[in-house]
Formats: C-alpha cells, structure tokens, sequence
C-alpha cells in the first residue's frame, strides 16, 4: 500500500468504496478487503450499510486504528443538532468510538452551511471525529467550507477517472493541501473496455481498470475508493502499486468525455 501526505495526515491510497453494498454482500467485501490489506474503508449514512461495515470491522483480525474509516453525512442531517445526532448513529452502528473522517455527502443550499461545519469541528473537538472533509463539492464550495471550518478540510470526495476532468480542483486542492478522494475511479465500468487503456495495460501486464486506478494513485495527492465484491476485483485494484505509468502514458490515459461517463453509467445501471 501507498499514502498521500496531506496535512501531515497519511490516507491509504486505494481504499474500498460501499456504494450499493448492502447485507452480507457488505459485510463480506469489507471483511475479505480488510483481509487482502486494504486500510481505507468508505461508508456513508445514506448508503444504509454501516451496521454490515460495523460487523466486518468487529469480526477482522486487523486492530482498529490501522483502518482509516470515513462516513458521511445524510443531506437530511446537516442542522446542527442532526449532525450530531447522526453521527452518534452512524459510530454505534459501526461499533467503534470515533470516525477517522467525516464528510459532508453533497452541498444542501437548504442548510446554512456554516451549521453543518460548526457541527463537525465540535465533534471533532470531542474526539469523535479525527478529520472533517466534503464530498462532491465544486472550488467555490469547498473555498467557502475551508472559510468556515476551525479544522482543516482534509478531502473533497469527487467523481474522478479518466473520463472525467477535474484538473482545476486538483490544482486548487494542491495548492490548499487538500486531498482529493476520487470515487467512481472506473469510470461506471466504461473504462474497462477502452482501447488505450487495454493497449496501455498490456504494456505492463495489467487490465485497463488496473491502469485507471493507476492513473488515479500516480498523481500527487489522490487516493480513489473503487467499489469491489468479490475477492478476484478486490485483489486486481489493490494490485496496482508494482508498475508506474510514464508521462506519455499519463496523458494518453485521460480522456475527457462526459458522453462517456454517461454511457457508462447507464450502462451499469442497466446491468443491474
């Protein structure tokens, strides 16, 4: 496994996403990512799955504060006293004392923001929460969080891959030393049959989702949460850290194109 370094703050750099994890399914991905050496596990209330995270976490081997755990905030919680109160929630569900992070799931114009951000320095100042971030924020939200919060903003979770350009909020979160936590690293499964990145993945023995996820954790400051089940995926895109991509590589590898994105989207909610 490999880190980024933000605020003197050590992110494992492929973690396990649990979107659409539910029941055992959950508890069985967590527990054999656990097992396969993962140390980053990403939840959300609004997945309905921490109680099956929880349950993973009690039932590893692995100590509690080697894993980085993070949540995030349903957007019906985000009043001050819903902050708090769900958060309570969320660490008796996943049977531990405190978040390593916890983050703001999507802006909420119907909420002053400056509530949420108060909610979460108080937990932190607590000790229920390590570290605070946000998730799906554009530079103008994640300025005004930065404003707002006592406590660094430690990550803006984001829909990053190659598809999918946000080289001006990474440029805006390195000169912030913030992190930026890609999720839907694969592009909704449009990645896995592009040529370029099958062409580029045979150069180094590797899948053209090996070589997405690559892309991700070669640059600086960028850790990615790709959502695995079962024990073959989740050792293919923890398997990524015995190749490096050059720079000729790196540049062929993006590719923006929301049509793309799009396409792979539907085409991964129509296989299910």
């Amino acid at each position: 496994m490999e880190y980024a370094t933000v605020q003197g703050v050590e992110v494992p750099k492929v973690g396990l996403g649990t979107w659409r994890l539910t029941g055992e399914d959950c508890r069985r991905a967590v527990g054999t990512a656990l097992e396969l050496g993962y140390r980053h596990v990403d939840t959300a209330q609004a997945y309905g799955n921490e109680r099956a995270v929880g349950a993973a976490l009690r039932e590893s081997d692995v100590e509690r504060d080697e894993v980085f755990l993070a949540t995030k905030l349903a957007g019906g919680n985000r009043e001050y006293d819903d902050v708090l109160r769900s958060t309570d929630e969320s660490l008796a569900k996943l049977g531990t004392s405190y978040l390593d992070l916890l983050l703001i799931h999507w802006p909420n114009p119907r909420t002053p923001l400056e509530a949420t951000v108060t909610a979460m320095n108080d937990l932190r100042a607590e000790g229920k929460v390590r570290h605070v971030g946000v998730s799906n924020f554009g530079i103008d939200r994640l300025d005004r969080a930065r404003e707002l919060s006592d406590a660094p903003i430690l990550t803006d979770q984001v829909q990053y891959h190659p598809y999918w350009d946000q080289r001006d909020l990474l440029d805006y979160c390195a000169v912030h030393d913030v992190l930026l936590t890609a999720y839907s690293p694969l592009g909704h499964g449009g990645v896995l049959d592009d040529p370029v990145l099958r062409e580029v993945g045979e150069r180094h023995g590797k899948s053209a989702a090996q070589v997405a996820i690559r892309w991700l954790v070669q640059q600086e400051g960028v850790c990615t949460v790709p959502k695995a089940t079962s024990r073959e995926h989740l050792e293919a895109n923890l398997d990524v850290f015995d190749f490096e991509l050059t720079d000729e590589e790196m540049e062929r590898v993006r590719q923006p194109s929301k049509l793309r994105t799009l396409k792979g989207f539907v085409k991964a909610r129509l296989s299910r």
